[in-house]
């Protein structure tokens, strides 16, 4: 469904699924080798899950270089490919040694493994720190954005990006749930405010709600690019509406004046 509706740019990580995401998409692959080079094949290395690989082990970030490079190469059997074109550090690791991750990042270039490299879920300073080693740009910062989570427009990680020409890639693009443990602090007043502004704007544009947030996110000159995620044929062909909508920044100020509960200053 997403080939047909023009995708062209697929997101996978080590941990999705234990692997079987990869595993599956595989398979695809192996079945349609044609496909493989008229797609952007994405993946993500870094999280650790608690009793792996012993009983006891934490849940842990890991940006060692033996065990990125032994990631990348088990989602290269996954993914039956000889390369990824992206590869992502997944959650920025607190034990990380920017020099070690280089070290990693060259094997994997020269070995031909990987053709470029980026993150996901890191702060500008971090960011920053793991720049000023790399030969080459860091290409994508991955991150949660959604009219629920607005950090990234106003935490320099928007701003960033524009100036150092690295794409934005939006996680979670829609707010899904607004998970509490996550910093929620909506009220099911506040989610009724950003449900009517978006129901509004979705009748003067003639759409979907869903549609007009995905149009929300896209109106920044950043570029942001949202990963979209449904296991719903008609909405992953539908998405593409948003690029179309020729959506107003007084739109986008209202909808963020809902979301807020009050004007910007």
């Amino acid at each position: 469904a997403a080939l047909d509706a023009g995708y062209n740019h697929f997101d996978h990580a080590d941990i999705y699924g234990a692997g079987a995401c990869e595993t599956l998409f595989g398979e695809f692959l192996a079945e349609n080798p044609s496909v493989r080079d008229a797609i952007i094949l994405t993946s993500k290395c870094g999280i650790r899950f608690k009793d792996t690989p012993d009983p006891g082990a934490p849940a842990r970030y890991d940006f060692r270089a033996d065990y990125i490079v032994q990631s990348v190469e088990g989602s290269l059997r996954r993914l039956r490919t000889d390369r990824l074109d992206l590869l992502l550090l997944h959650r920025p690791d607190y034990l990380m040694d920017p020099r070690e991750v280089a070290e990693a990042f060259a094997h994997l270039k020269a070995s031909g493994k990987v053709r470029h490299f980026g993150v996901s879920n890191f702060r500008p300073s971090q960011v920053a720190m793991l720049q000023a080693v790399l030969p080459e740009p860091l290409l994508v910062n991955q991150v949660e954005i959604n009219i629920h989570n607005i950090r990234a427009f106003e935490d320099g990680t928007l701003d960033q990006c524009q100036q150092l020409g690295m794409r934005p890639q939006a996680w979670c693009p829609l707010g899904g749930v607004a998970y509490p443990a996550w910093g929620n602090t909506f009220t099911p007043e506040d989610e009724a405010r950003i449900a009517a502004e978006l129901q509004r704007q979705a009748s003067a544009y003639g759409t979907e709600p869903w549609i007009v947030a995905l149009a929300w996110i896209l109106k920044h000159p950043s570029g942001i690019v949202p990963i979209i995620g449904s296991t719903t044929p008609e909405r992953i062909a539908a998405a593409g509406r948003a690029l179309a909508l020729d959506y107003s920044r007084e739109d986008w100020y209202r909808l963020l004046e809902a979301r807020n509960g009050h004007p910007v200053p």
